[in-house]
């Protein structure tokens, strides 16, 4: 679909519906496309990546005090 600045402006919820359902929407001044409107990508974070192949109990805990052998490695 392809519409003008000025009619685009005036149907904008339209248009994004439009989008939302997978169709092309071009807005184009004086009968050239000047712009394209796509669904946003949306990104997030994934947690539990290895959830499946790290076990809990074997990560160490980082908030207990390091010993003496574990700060002597660090040179503290």
């Amino acid at each position: 679909m392809q519409m003008n600045v000025s009619e685009a402006k005036a149907k904008l919820s339209e248009l994004i519906a439009a989008v939302e359902r997978g169709e092309e929407v071009i807005i184009a001044r004086g009968g050239v496309p000047v712009a394209q409107l796509v669904p946003a990508r949306t990104r997030g974070i994934r947690l539990g990546l290895l959830e499946d192949k790290v076990s809990k109990e074997s990560l160490p805990d980082f908030l207990e005090p390091m010993s003496e052998a574990e700060l002597a490695e660090w040179g503290a």
